[in-house]
C-alpha cells in the first residue's frame, strides 16, 4: 500500500469517526469508503455501515466476554474438583491408615485372647464346681435342718 493510499485510508478513517462522534445519519450501508479498527480477517473489503460495524464489533467483543465467562466457570469447576479429588485423596488415606492400625489392634486382641483361652477355661471349671458346691451346701443345710 503506497503511502497516498494509507493517507487517503487515513483521512475516510477520521471522517467516519466524525460523523459517528456528531451522531450524523449513518443508516446508509453505503455512506462511503471506511476503515474499520478491527483485526478480524473475516470482515468485508467492501465499505459499509460504521454503525453496524461498530454494532458488529459490540457484539463480538460481547459474546467474547460472554464466552471467556463460561470457560472461566468451567475452569473453577474443575478447579474445585480437583481441590475435592485431593482432600479426598487425603482423607482416604488416613482412613486407610486407621484402618490397618485397627487391624493389627485386632489381630494383637486375638493373639491375646488366645493365650487367655486356657485360663478362661479353667475360670470356666472352677465355675461349674462352685455351682455344684454351693448345690450340695443347701442340700446338706436343708438335710440338717
Amino acid at each position: 500500500m503506497a503511502l497516498s493510499d494509507l493517507s487517503h485510508a487515513h483521512k475516510d478513517r477520521i471522517e467516519v469517526e466524525r460523523h459517528a462522534t456528531l451522531g450524523d445519519n449513518l443508516n446508509s450501508p453505503k455512506r462511503g469508503p471506511t476503515l474499520s479498527t478491527s483485526t478480524s480477517s473475516f470482515e468485508a473489503l467492501d465499505p459499509h455501515d460504521p454503525n453496524l460495524s461498530h454494532l458488529a464489533s459490540l457484539m463480538f467483543s460481547k459474546t467474547s466476554s460472554y464466552l471467556q465467562g463460561e470457560l472461566n466457570a468451567v475452569l473453577e469447576d474443575y478447579t474445585l474438583l480437583e481441590q475435592m479429588n485431593c482432600a479426598t485423596i487425603a482423607k482416604y488415606a488416613d482412613l486407610r491408615q486407621i484402618t490397618s492400625s485397627i487391624g493389627r489392634s485386632l489381630d494383637e486382641l486375638n493373639a491375646k485372647y488366645l493365650g487367655l483361652q486356657p485360663y478362661l477355661d479353667q475360670i470356666d471349671q472352677i465355675e461349674d464346681s462352685v455351682t455344684k458346691l454351693e448345690a450340695a451346701a443347701y442340700k446338706l443345710d436343708a438335710y440338717s435342718r
